[in-house]
């Protein structure tokens, strides 16, 4: 067996210059304000000025709970007290896109917004935000908090300098039961657009935009309301020969009806020159349980196996507002910026069709 340092692996995101220059402003408060971006924001030290949510109540309730100094009733009223200079929006993506627009439309909107995942529910609605930041010179940063998860970037490292050699196979095995929100119901995609975003992103950031897509979903016996991709199964194809499939199983067996439970999530990826093996912990919330890798290679034919005490839930949401703050103390495009996001869009948009219509199809974001 290896060592288990974590020195130079690149696990911990890189944070701005100066942490509380940027006034916070957040919309929303559900529970992953209240347990994940609000608790990550106090650990890294950014400076959170106010909140507005759809119910005052509620809001004032998290504010108090989180040392948030301010409650306004209105978007529009958080930014007329000034001080917002970004914005990090925490609704459910069907309510996104008006949102958006009002505070782009606001005389005092704030420099830069942090938008949850997925951004919208359609490419064409996608497009026409990315386009209005642009235009109003709001930078716009998406909150795919995964690509922060610890060992999702201490594997993007280890591909960054080449230690795994060319891709071969990237694979995401879950089985976990998300938490449904009611506001999912109704909506024009369950799985692909809330779970599967993640791991169709992560393949991205590890490999690249693929160039065809092969889907095939079923409903989730377990969720009651109606509804087309429950468990997804889907692979990339990419034309320089390497290949990434997840099965995203949110049944994951009768874990809840008495049967016995195993429950959680592991990723591979082979290389010509190495293999790497990794958990995700999120499916241990609302305990802390850190994501983990393993990796060996043919360099030193040993096994290493880093670890560390950061976990996904809540660490990892420090991660995109970071990027978004350095993107505007440097004049640069976040690293999750909205036009990038356009792909995994795209990618979510290729295996509704792909499954739907049982053919291979090309993302076209």
């Amino acid at each position: 067996m290896g060592d288990d340092t974590v020195q130079g692996l690149g696990h911990l995101p890189e944070m701005p210059g100066k942490r509380d220059r940027f006034g916070i402003g957040v919309v929303g408060s559900g529970f992953i304000v209240r347990d994940c971006h609000l608790v990550a924001y106090a650990d890294a030290e950014f400076r959170v000025v106010g909140l507005t949510s759809r119910t005052r109540s509620t809001a004032e309730e998290v504010a108090r709970l989180r040392g948030v100094p301010s409650v306004f009733d209105s978007v529009e009223a958080m930014l007329d007290a000034g001080g917002v200079d970004i914005l990090d929006v925490a609704v459910p993506p069907q309510d996104q896109p008006e949102i958006l627009r009002r505070i782009l439309a606001h005389p005092k909107r704030p420099r830069g917004i942090l938008a949850q995942k997925p951004m919208a529910m359609t490419i064409e609605q996608a497009r026409e935000i990315v386009s209005e930041c642009q235009r109003a010179g709001v930078v716009l940063q998406v909150n795919q908090n995964m690509r922060y998860d610890h060992s999702v970037r201490a594997l993007k490292h280890l591909l960054d300098r080449g230690e795994l050699g060319d891709p071969v196979l990237a694979t995401i095995d879950m089985r976990a039961i998300p938490h449904w929100m009611p506001w999912a119901e109704g909506l024009r995609s369950l799985s692909t657009f809330i779970m599967s975003i993640h791991h169709l992103d992560t393949f991205r950031y590890w490999l690249g935009n693929p160039d065809r897509v092969l889907a095939s979903t079923r409903p989730d016996p377990r969720t009651r309301f109606p509804h087309a991709d429950g468990i997804n199964l889907y692979i990339l194809e990419y034309d320089n020969g390497a290949r990434a499939c997840s099965w995203d199983d949110v049944w994951t067996g009768p874990a809840r009806e008495g049967g016995g439970a195993d429950i959680g999530i592991r990723w591979r990826f082979e290389g010509t020159r190495g293999t790497a093996l990794g958990t995700i912990g999120w499916p241990g919330w609302p305990d802390r349980v850190p994501s983990t890798m393993d990796y060996s290679t043919v360099a030193d034919s040993q096994w290493h196996r880093p670890r560390w005490p950061e976990a996904w839930f809540p660490d990892a949401f420090a991660g995109p507002m970071a990027g978004l703050m350095i993107a505007l103390e440097n004049g640069t495009e976040p690293d999750i910026s909205g036009a990038d996001n356009l792909g995994t869009i795209a990618l979510c948009e290729a295996v509704l069709r792909a499954a739907t219509e049982h053919r291979a199809v090309a993302p076209a974001p």
